[in-house]
């Protein structure tokens, strides 16, 4: 049947078989669209996602005639019972999401080949169709990447360490979110090797993975996003070359060098060095005063970093403070984990106080 309703020339001589490869994927390509539609509108709360979804399921919806589903044969089809051990797990939403994204763009390549034979209109529909979804999965995980940016509130940058992937996994067991990953003199294959193994890890948890200054790297190994100082690449160059839907932030030391990243684009900035730090050497401490400038002009979210420990974060929360990323003080602890809880519990403690402030 056409949109309009009216049968094509072809669909009456559409063999069973292709009507059954139809309408199967009809069903698995509207099922997967609804899945991520639920997520778009009861997780997100983003309603011009919930309406592409919806406006794609119900096109599919009006292709999905009677003859297309007189042909379906559940009894007698080989792949019911058909089961992958991968598929009957999912860690978390953005596993249960990802795959359906992929269910939804294999189901609808079938459907624009096979439809070619039951009405040309359905196949050039479906393509279309295809690429909307290519679009709502760029759309979708840049979404779903700053909403894990907006709410991490713990950033931990490494450093050369022998226990380096052992050190962050004991963070991200502590409910660490938020890792990147920066080593500036191991040559690049095997800073490339250790990259991928981190971004395996981090996803494995759920957290985002950001790479300290090298976009070639990161677009290689498709890390969450990339890290620049002041001395590296323009924000729009960046850009360019990963796209709207990864992060992208920028060391900042000053009001001025903010107002730049802000006006460049970027995503999150760090403030800092808030105390004098082994990893910036060359940077005079930007102190508490920039701290409070962040805190009170800052647009986007911002991390106070260098030289923040379990001593010298209750100055940081005085000064504003409401995310801070860490070098030594997770990199050099004997306990990952529990130093984690630790920063976590006490970032989780002052936000719940700001907010009763500015609600009382």
């Amino acid at each position: 049947m056409s949109l309009e309703g009216q049968p094509h020339h072809n669909a009456h001589l559409t063999p069973p078989s292709v009507c059954r490869i139809l309408d199967a994927n009809l069903d698995r390509a509207r099922e997967g669209i609804r899945i991520v539609e639920e997520w778009c509108r009861f997780g997100l709360n983003n309603a011009e996602l919930t309406n592409t979804c919806k406006q794609m399921r119900q096109e599919l919806g009006r292709w999905h005639s009677a003859q297309l589903r007189s042909a379906r044969n559940t009894p007698d089809d080989p792949g019911v019972d058909l089961t992958h051990p991968r598929e009957e797990r999912r860690e978390n939403v953005e596993q249960v999401l990802q795959a359906n994204l992929c269910r939804v763009e294999e189901a609808l390549r079938v459907l624009e080949e096979y439809g070619k034979l039951y009405d040309p209109d359905l196949g050039r529909a479906c393509k279309q169709m295809r690429y909307q979804v290519y679009t709502l999965e760029s759309n979708f995980l840049a979404d779903q990447r700053q909403q894990k940016l907006k709410q991490a509130s713990l950033y931990l940058v490494t450093s050369p360490s022998d226990r380096l992937f052992e050190v962050v996994e004991a963070a991200l067991q502590g409910g660490l979110t938020l890792v990147q990953y920066r080593d500036k003199d191991t040559d690049d294959v095997t800073r490339l090797n250790t990259a991928q193994k981190l971004k395996h890890l981090c996803h494995d948890y759920g957290a985002l993975f950001i790479l300290n200054d090298r976009v070639d790297l990161a677009l290689a190994i498709e890390a969450d996003g990339v890290h620049l100082g002041q001395q590296d690449v323009p924000i729009s160059f960046a850009r360019q070359l990963l796209g709207s839907q990864r992060i992208i932030g920028r060391s900042t030391t000053s009001p001025e060098e903010m107002r730049r990243a802000l006006a460049e684009g970027a995503d999150y900035v760090g403030v800092g060095p808030v105390y004098a730090t082994p990893t910036k050497q060359d940077k005079t401490p930007a102190g508490l005063d920039y701290v409070r400038y962040a805190a009170e002009r800052c647009p986007i979210p911002w991390f106070a970093i260098g030289g923040i420990d379990m001593n010298t974060l209750p100055q940081v929360f005085e000064g504003g403070a409401t995310r801070v990323a860490v070098v030594r003080a997770l990199m050099q602890a004997e306990q990952p984990t529990l130093v984690t809880q630790y920063f976590l519990s006490q970032l989780a403690w002052i936000n719940r106080m700001r907010r009763r402030d500015e609600q009382g």
